[in-house]
């Protein structure tokens, strides 16, 4: 026999625990993960850096309301998730300019090489600092969102795939591991399967695409200090960052992938490893460990969020770009209250702050089809 909810969530990473996290209490929720473990793909591969100044406006529209959410459920936790880490931009000055934003202030080579004193002067004319960004503790982000979704009650399943989902009558059934449910809003937040899920679900997919993004965590002869910047390159072909003794670092490629539990390429790590020791100083002396995640993105890379509108109670919750956990809070605020309104138009019931998350969406694009 189908046990039977009020939102049923497709996907255990960030977008889904967010939602759930948000939904519980006001609704009856399950969330199922086709893994056997929740965050298993590119949630727990993030560089968990929070950054205002990255990503197209709405994205850091999206990022500022969900530093605010987590800011406030910091004050309740007895260990915060947000730690103050400066992110900082170099480069050519046309590279420089075309990346910063409102939320970031150029500064000097020189102040930069004392921000950052790891970087060798002359391998840059031009830099920008964002005061505004904050490293993030995903594990322990992730972990309360569980939590407080167990304790409203939301039951949780994992090693639980979707095989089979159709529209009957006013909701959804929906077939995943060897359980069967029924609900009346069937909420897509598959990741870089999400395209998948639509077709099963008879939903015409979106032409989401995946797309790979490699990190390591890497020994280095000469450690930064504390307090230093998150660096990036402003044509995007490198980043990194403290980790404790070691650094984190990436190639930060944007290359096509299909849905997979994505693997490092060979030669991937040994060229960037060669790039940092030309531009810094940090003498990187071995890779520890590294993977891989996808960024899956719409074709305008604005986030998807909203009800089908050719698919009654298919909530999508998808594309976040590789900004998953920047727009997370944000996305799930403004997806409860769309979800527990029965909205389905453009039209939002939420006030206050959530709607300035509706906001941004309907700058670039609310609806997911019109």
């Amino acid at each position: 026999m189908a046990a039977h909810y009020d939102v049923l969530i497709v996907g255990g990473g960030i977008a889904g625990l967010s939602l759930a996290s948000a939904l519980a209490g006001n609704c009856t929720v399950a969330l199922v993960e086709a893994e056997q473990e929740l965050a298993y793909h590119t949630s727990s591969r993030s560089a968990r850096q929070l950054i205002p100044s990255y990503g197209p406006a709405v994205v850091q529209e999206l990022t500022v309301r969900t530093l605010e959410l987590i800011a406030a459920r910091d004050a309740e936790l007895p260990e915060p998730v947000l730690s103050p880490r400066s992110f900082m931009l170099i480069g050519t000055e046309d590279a420089v300019a075309a990346e910063a934003s409102g939320h970031m202030r150029s500064i000097t080579p020189a102040e930069a090489l004392e921000l950052c004193p790891a970087l060798i002067p002359g391998t840059f004319r031009a830099a920008g600092l964002d005061t505004g960004s904050f490293g993030c503790n995903a594990p322990l982000l992730l972990a309360d969102h569980r939590q407080r979704a167990l304790a409203a009650g939301v039951d949780i399943i994992t090693g639980a795939r979707v095989h089979s989902a159709q529209r009957v009558g006013s909701g959804w059934q929906v077939g995943a591991g060897m359980e069967a449910f029924e609900a009346g809003v069937l909420v897509n937040a598959a990741g870089a399967w999400a395209d998948e899920l639509a077709v099963i679900s008879g939903v015409e997919k979106l032409g989401l695409q995946p797309y790979r993004r490699t990190a390591a965590i890497a020994a280095v002869e000469r450690p930064l200090p504390e307090r230093s910047p998150m660096v990036a390159a402003a044509d995007n072909s490198f980043y990194f960052r403290r980790d404790g003794a070691d650094v984190l670092i990436s190639p930060s490629e944007t290359v096509p992938s299909g849905p997979e539990d994505a693997k490092p390429r060979p030669g991937d790590m040994e060229r960037l490893v060669a790039r940092l020791n030309q531009v810094t100083t940090l003498g990187i002396t071995e890779v520890r460990r590294a993977w891989t995640g996808l960024r899956t993105e719409a074709a305008d890379g604005v986030p998807v969020a909203g009800f089908d509108a050719e698919a009654p109670g298919f909530y999508w919750l998808a594309g976040q770009g590789g900004y998953g956990f920047q727009t997370s809070a944000a996305m799930a605020e403004l997806a409860a209250a769309q979800i527990l309104a029965g909205q389905s138009t453009t039209e939002t019931a939420a006030t206050g702050p959530a709607s300035r998350t509706a906001q941004a969406l309907a700058a670039t694009r609310w609806s997911v089809r019109r």
